[in-house]
């Protein structure tokens, strides 16, 4: 098939990662796949998106709002692209309004809209045109997105689907830690190194690690604990760390490239955010890479992983209940290695990239069949 996806996002987000991991997979399946990116984002998505596999991109401008001008020049642009086309991919509003137009000017391709976040659809007069009747499958992150837009209304339930994951299962392997990427980490030979991998956002709850890494050394377990990461916490959570007395035993790394080496590495990941955050992709990074992972029960860990089994479970925000758990699994180097080999094995089932490609190209075929 012949497949045009489009993400006019700025930077890269999880949008793009997942736009960027599906047309790479769906290429290697065979297909003729193009992604279209916003210009001027060249080393910001466009380079990452190579980097996942992509080879074909074409750029449009996306301006941000309503731009009658700059948008006619797209829909025109996209209007050749569409014609060309079997199916079309959006994953933002902006690109989704501009191809349903340009669609409609080709002769009418089938528009699939992946929504990415926890926020609802508003169910306004536009949204209800544009979702019920404009849109032909909305492909979501996580069965609790799913729910939302079922309750807006705005589609029946048949024309909603649920695709989690889409981590790169060969990227991210089990594989020896490479001694100079642990210590650039911080790590040593004799304490477990424990790592974060996350934007600094207060959402992503690196303060509720910081109070469980304070409980665990009054409790004399003090492991090597690292932030991996950049955001505009980083000056405050530097002075949190400094304060709990734990700068000895938390560090925060930047953000680092190449994120397979760095899973290696550790021995536990952490996943802790305070609300759900989507697609959460570094939860099946963990898992590819046969990491042992402690998550917190939001967004598509309740729905994805069993407590025991997949992961170890704990309630979002809680530091003692982190605490408890992080101290256990450190105790225990047979669990760790039964939940690295578990998870591992539940991506490689179901939610790798390429399991993620099957199921989008099954819908694709039977969109464009009709």
């Amino acid at each position: 098939m012949k497949i045009l996806h489009l993400v006019s996002c700025r930077g890269w987000s999880s949008d793009a990662y997942w736009a960027a991991r599906a047309v790479g997979e769906l290429e290697r399946r065979g297909h003729q796949v193009t992604l279209g990116c916003r210009a001027g984002t060249e080393h910001a998505v466009i380079d990452r998106a190579r980097r996942e596999g992509v080879s074909s991109i074409a750029t449009f401008t996306f301006a941000g709002g309503v731009r009658p001008g700059v948008d006619l020049g797209d829909v025109r642009r996209l209007r050749a692209a569409i014609a060309a086309a079997d199916v079309v991919h959006v994953h933002r509003g902006k690109e989704h309004w501009l191809a349903v137009v340009a669609a409609r000017l080709a002769g009418g391709r089938p528009i699939v809209r992946t929504r990415h976040i926890a926020q609802a659809v508003r169910p306004h007069a536009g949204n209800r045109w544009l979702y019920g009747r404009a849109t032909a499958l909305v492909v979501t992150v996580t069965e609790a997105i799913r729910g939302q837009c079922l309750a807006a209304g705005l589609l029946s339930p048949e024309r909603i689907v649920t695709l989690a994951g889409g981590a790169d299962a060969d990227a991210y392997r089990p594989a020896p830690a490479v001694p100079a990427v642990r210590r650039a980490l911080g790590g040593e030979d004799d304490r477990p190194l424990v790592g974060v991998v996350s934007g600094l956002r207060v959402m992503k709850g690196h303060r509720v690690v910081i109070d469980a890494a304070a409980r665990l050394a009054a409790a004399g377990v003090r492991p090597r604990i690292v932030f991996v990461g950049g955001g505009p916490t980083e000056r405050a959570l530097r002075h949190a760390i400094a304060k709990a007395g734990l700068d000895e035993q938390v560090a925060l790394a930047g953000f680092v490239s190449d994120l397979p080496r760095v899973m290696a590495a550790l021995d536990v990941g952490l996943y802790v955010p305070l609300e759900s955050d989507g697609m959460s992709r570094v939860v099946f990074e963990y898992l590819a890479a046969g990491r042992p992972l402690i998550a917190a029960r939001v967004g598509v860990v309740a729905e994805v992983l069993t407590d025991g089994t997949h992961a170890a479970l704990v309630p979002a925000g809680d530091a003692a209940a982190l605490a408890a758990r992080l101290a256990a699994l450190l105790d225990d180097a047979a669990l760790r290695v039964r939940l690295g080999e578990a998870g591992r094995n539940l991506v490689v089932e179901r939610y790798s990239g390429a399991r993620l490609a099957a199921g989008l190209e099954t819908h694709y075929a039977r969109l464009a069949a009709a």
